[in-house]
């Protein structure tokens, strides 16, 4: 293959959005994705809606996932595949394909990172695996989007995985949809549905120990999404552990429908319309970086000054043992911001990371982890490799305000 300004690991939101700003800067970039289009959880895992990320300052709303992530939702708008932040995942991948392609970036699918070369501290190639076996791309700087710091760990890069003091990750969920539902009878009776879900959990009678269902409208009429399933106790990273997590979610899934079914209205004509091709992962490997954002900075609403983008989504915990869902509120016009050493990773010098994988604790993590927010943290990072790729200097030594002021004149909210 060619060799690249930017090879950008991880079709995601986070992903795209660096692929855009890099390849918006000037340079040449690849996307590398693992399956058969953009759009990362939110296609292949189901994860909809988007979840709040604005907040009310004197009584105005404003955006604090703007920049990229404002473009993308216009752009599903003016497709009609928006609905109050839920969305049309196929038109979603359509609206990130042509935007990719309107700045020339490439894209390589099928694509899974196994290995990397380094020289020192600079990561000179990585090896993907294909249909025609293995593939060497080269790049001056990388972007690790994986969301399971993939391209970290391969490349030595320090990481953490879940919480301290037993790295406990948060639950694994797999989403799945239900067509030809009376959606408004279904709603009708949803407060019973729980009352009696909750008896059936406190006896025993489901191995999901999730305390509710939950369940989302869709922009399909008849069409509803459940968030609902929960796998606890399993490593995200484990290919062991993911593939048992699928086949007890699948069961799950089975479980809740049946039940659904005896005890709930509107689903008399229902069928079980589609399950994620892949498992939703809230939480896994995250780096090791220059800053680990923690719980605690985030509840201060601490403002960095090198803040490249800000966030104030609750910090939603799902319990990684069992039951239970824990929430930290911020209050309106509240938020804090997420520091761009947050993307740098300890031994690399040409690397960023971005997403749901940047340096933080599990705290801080169950926050800024919602696609909005990890578009923004992808923008970021794009943006500062292009500095990078312009001045050919490493990560650590780009000038932050001049980046700072690129962000904010492409529309991005920095929170300073």
């Amino acid at each position: 293959m060619k060799r690249y300004d930017v090879a950008v690991i991880g079709g995601g939101f986070a992903g795209v959005a660096a692929a855009l700003s890099a390849a918006r800067a000037g340079a040449k970039v690849l996307i590398v994705e693992k399956s058969n289009c953009l759009g990362g959880a939110a296609v292949n895992c189901l994860v909809n809606p988007f979840m709040r990320y604005w907040t009310e300052i004197d009584g105005e709303r404003v955006d604090l996932s703007a920049g990229i992530f404002r473009e993308i939702h216009r752009a599903l708008e003016a497709r009609g595949a928006m609905q109050k932040e839920r969305f049309l995942e196929e038109e979603l991948k359509y609206v990130l394909n042509d935007m990719v392609e309107k700045v020339n970036v490439d894209l390589l699918f099928h694509a899974y990172i196994f290995k990397v070369k380094k020289r020192g501290e600079e990561i000179r190639s990585v090896s993907v695996a294909t249909k025609s076996g293995e593939l060497s791309i080269e790049a001056d700087y990388f972007i690790d989007a994986t969301g399971d710091a993939q391209l970290a760990y391969l490349s030595g890069c320090p990481t953490a995985i879940g919480r301290e003091p037993d790295h406990l990750c948060q639950p694994m969920t797999l989403c799945f949809r239900l067509g030809n539902v009376d959606v408004e009878k279904f709603m009708e009776s949803k407060e019973r549905l729980q009352a009696e879900y909750a008896k059936s959990l406190a006896a025993g009678e489901f191995i999901n120990p999730r305390e509710n269902i939950l369940v989302f409208r869709t922009p399909i009429y008849n069409v509803l999404h459940f968030n609902t399933t929960r796998i606890v106790k399993k490593d995200p990273t484990s290919p062991l552990d993911v593939t048992e997590a699928e086949l007890i979610a699948r069961k799950q899934v089975y479980e809740v429908y049946d039940f659904m079914k005896k005890h709930a209205d509107g689903l008399e004509n229902s069928f079980l319309m589609m399950t994620a091709s892949e498992i939703g992962v809230r939480e896994s490997r995250m780096i090791v970086g220059e800053h680990i954002l923690t719980e605690a900075e985030c509840k201060a609403c601490t403002k960095f000054e090198d803040a490249v983008a800000a966030c104030n989504y609750d910090i939603d915990i799902h319990n990684p043992e069992g039951s239970g869902t824990s929430h930290y509120f911020f209050d309106a016009g509240k938020y804090y911001t997420i520091p761009y050493r947050s993307l740098i990773p300890n031994g690399a010098s040409n690397m960023l990371v971005a997403g749901r994988c940047i340096s933080s604790d599990h705290g801080a993590q169950a926050s800024y982890r919602i696609m909005p927010v990890v578009c923004c943290i992808g923008e970021a990072a794009g943006s500062a490799i292009g500095l990078a790729v312009k001045n050919n200097c490493p990560v650590r030594e780009i000038n932050i305000a001049e980046l700072q002021n690129i962000l904010k004149k492409n529309g991005a909210f920095i929170g300073i």
